[in-house]
This record gives structure tokens, C-alpha cells and sequence, in this order.
């Protein structure tokens, strides 16, 4: 974990604009300059002490392609970042638009309250007319992909089924995220049933959202408690040894890095739990490569077209899920060739970024259509979310297909 502040790679800029020419965003919409302009470059005005930068900044998506493609390892998306926290600080943004941003920010909360009254809840998320009040009055645009609040949120599920220890007593941590807790159970289904067919008894922990929305939208005061939380409720395990895995890419790798470098946490604790947090994915792959993944896969006939979330590759993980569809006997897997899909989590749920995500995220929406896909696997839920959305096409997670694979659906 790097324990250097971002900025101070900043002076690593050779303005070759490498970054510019990547950019996603840059590339359909002139109201953001390009990552050279607003990272490196307008971060040495900040460092000097010059006023706040302009709203530009908040156009970023943080998708990190910057990062994927800068040949001197500039942190630009995480100065970036702390830009927008800056402007948050400095009251920057009007009060509709931190009150948008933190209700979108605060999965956790809407989900638990939401979900005590799901069916109405579910009813006002999709009514055109609750979603043009929210267009209007808030910024949230009426066509965003809101997803649906689920029958029974996966800890209920996990705390009521019969699940005795598997041999060998090996144990993992959990960590479901707010996405699977209160909208994809289905995916914590699968994720504890395939590590407990390879012999691991399941623990979840009592665990709150990973703060990584907060973070993206520069409310860094509340992240950090959300971050801190965490760590307090988890590193306990990782002193034990176990290791702490995720479905959310987002979260495990807010766990590990995110949080960390952008709010300068790197104490004792957080590097433990960093170092013992882990995507599902790169979990059992891991296994694979040490020859204690079960191989016993079934056939599942198909075709899935696969596309990794812009984060997960710049993390620097390679392409675990691809790797462990790939050993699915008779399935089919396309790799996309598209860098991301616009959503960039709460980015393209706010009306003035709608059609940019939108745009941003048309080459995968023409490659799933061009593929004739009825199946695509991706690791973010925001990410299936708008590929559904765009496309029609149904998305999963990766686990899902390895559970059908197993036999334990």
C-alpha cells in the first residue's frame, strides 16, 4: 500500500497529455478539459495556495483510465478527488447539489430504510412521476438505472439457512457490500455457496458501507468514519489470519487502497486489513494456483460476454474472473473491448451526467448488441446495472456462473 499523499506524484507529469487522448469523458464532452489539465496541472496551483479550481474538476468520473495509461505513475483520479473534496470544504457546491450527492452516497441507509417498506419503496423508485419530481427537485435524473430493493436482504438469508462446517474448517471473511445486502442477494448466494463447495466455513460480520460513493463525492469527513468502522469491526480477523473477501470490486479495493491514499489513513490496522482483503475473484484464483481450487466444474453451454469495471483493472489485479470463466467447461466467453461503461457509480445518476455516462459507455453497449449476448458477467453492480440498462441484455456477476458451474445455484 502507498503511503506517499497523491499529490506528490504529481511532479512525476511529463505532459506527454497520454491521459487526455484516454480519457473516456474528455473524449464526448468539452465541460471537462482532460485528466493533465485538472490533475497534475491544476493540482500545483492548489499546492501553492491558489483558490479552489473550477467545477470541471467534479466532471471527472474517476474511472482511473488516466491512471491505466500514464507512463509515470501520476495519481491523477485520486487528485482529482481530493480537488472535489476541497470544493466540498469550501462550500463549493450548492446545498441541492451536496444533498443529491449524499443521498446517492449513502447506499446503506437508503437500503436499510427502504427496505422496511420494500414494495412501496420499489413503487416510488420507478414511478415516472416520483422520478420526475427527483429530476427536478434533487438532480437525480429520471432515467438513470435505479435498482430494485430485494424480497430479503442477504444477511437475513445467511442467518436463517442450515449450513454446517465443511471439512477441513477452513474460514473466510465476507464482505457483501450494500449492493448484495439489499438489492443482489442472489450474488452473496452464490458467493458463500461456491467458497463453502471448496471446503470454507463462511463468516459475515457485522460490516457497514465501504464509503467509497462518500469518497467520490468529496465527502471525505463521513467516509472516513465509515472507513474507520470498518476497519474497527474487521482487523480482528485479519489478525487472525483470515482473509476478507468481496464480491463489490469497489469495496474490497476501497478496503485495500482507496480509502487509505485518499484520506491518509496507514496505520497500523489499516495496512493489516489492506493486506488481507481480497476480490472473490483473485481469492480463488489464488486457490486455482495453488492447486486447492475444486476443478470438478460442470458444463454450462452458452456464451457470456465479459467486461472488467474500469477500477478493476487499474488496480492492477490482470483479469482473475476471465481467467476462472475460461475454465467453465462449454462456456463461450467474449472479452470486451470496451473501457467502461459510463456509470462510474453515482457519476451518471445525476442529470447534468447522465448523457455523458451514457455516451462514455457506448462502445460496450454496441459490443453487447453486436456480440447477440444474452448474458453478460461483470464484477461491479453499478456496471450491470447500466449494461442492463442500455442494452436489455441481463448481467451477472462472475460467481453466479461459478456457482451454476458447481452445481450449488
Amino acid at each position: 500500500m502507498n503511503t506517499w499523499p497523491v499529490e506528490l506524484t504529481l511532479d512525476n507529469c511529463i505532459k506527454c497529455t497520454i491521459c487526455v487522448t484516454a480519457c473516456p469523458v474528455a473524449a464526448v464532452t468539452d465541460r471537462f478539459p482532460g485528466p493533465k489539465y485538472e490533475g497534475p496541472q491544476g493540482a500545483r496551483f492548489r499546492h501553492a495556495g491558489q483558490p479552489a479550481p473550477d467545477l470541471s474538476v467534479d466532471y471527472c468520473s474517476g474511472c482511473r483510465v488516466c491512471n491505466m495509461v500514464c507512463p509515470t505513475g501520476v495519481k491523477i483520479a485520486e487528485i482529482n478527488a481530493r480537488a472535489r473534496a476541497f470544493m466540498v470544504e469550501r462550500g463549493r457546491f450548492s446545498r441541492r447539489t451536496r444533498l443529491r450527492n449524499n443521498l446517492l452516497a449513502r447506499p446503506e441507509t437508503l437500503g436499510r430504510w427502504g427496505h422496511r417498506v420494500a414494495p412501496l419503496a420499489n413503487a416510488l423508485l420507478h414511478n415516472r412521476w416520483a422520478r420526475l419530481v427527483a429530476h427536478v427537485v434533487l438532480g437525480i435524473d429520471r432515467r438513470a438505472p435505479l435498482p430494485t430493493l430485494a424480497g430479503e436482504r442477504f444477511t437475513a438469508w445467511f442467518r436463517g439457512r442450515a449450513a454446517p462446517l465443511p471439512a477441513g474448517e477452513r474460514r473466510v471473511v465476507y464482505f457483501h457490500g450494500c449492493s448484495t445486502e439489499y438489492y443482489e442477494p442472489r450474488v452473496g448466494r452464490a458467493a458463500v455457496r461456491v467458497l463453502e463447495a471448496n471446503g470454507f466455513e463462511v463468516i459475515v460480520p457485522p460490516q457497514g458501507c465501504c464509503g467509497l460513493p462518500l469518497l467520490s463525492n468529496g465527502e471525505f469527513g463521513a467516509a472516513r468514519a465509515y472507513y474507520r468502522e470498518n476497519v474497527r469491526r474487521l482487523v480482528e480477523y485479519a489478525r487472525q489470519g483470515y482473509a476478507i473477501v468481496g464480491t463489490s470490486t469497489s469495496c474490497t479495493l476501497t478496503l485495500k487502497e482507496e480509502a487509505p491514499e485518499l484520506l491518509d489513513i496507514h496505520d497500523d490496522d489499516a495496512r493489516l486489513l489492506a493486506a488481507h482483503t481480497f476480490d472473490l475473484s483473485e481469492f480463488l484464483l489464488a486457490l486455482d494456483d495453488r492447486g486447492e481450487l475444486r476443478a470438478d466444474m460442470g458444463p454450462v453451454p452458452g456464451t457470456v460476454l465479459y467486461h472488467a469495471p474500469c477500477q478493476y483493472r487499474a488496480h492492477r489485479l490482470g483479469a482473475p474472473s476471465l481467467e476462472l470463466l475460461r475454465r467453465i467447461p462449454e462456456l463461450d466467453v467474449i472479452e470486451s473491448r470496451a473501457d467502461c461503461c459510463g456509470i462510474a457509480g453515482t457519476y451518471g445518476f445525476k442529470r447534468e451526467k447522465y448523457e455523458i455516462a451514457m455516451r462514455v459507455g457506448r462502445p460496450l453497449f454496441d459490443h453487447v448488441r453486436e456480440s447477440g449476448v444474452s448474458l453478460v458477467a461483470c464484477d461491479s453492480e453499478t456496471c450491470r446495472w447500466q449494461i442492463v440498462h442500455a442494452t436489455g441484455v441481463q448481467a451477472v456477476h462472475p460467481v453466479e456462473l461459478l456457482a451454476k458451474a458447481y452445481g450449488v445455484e
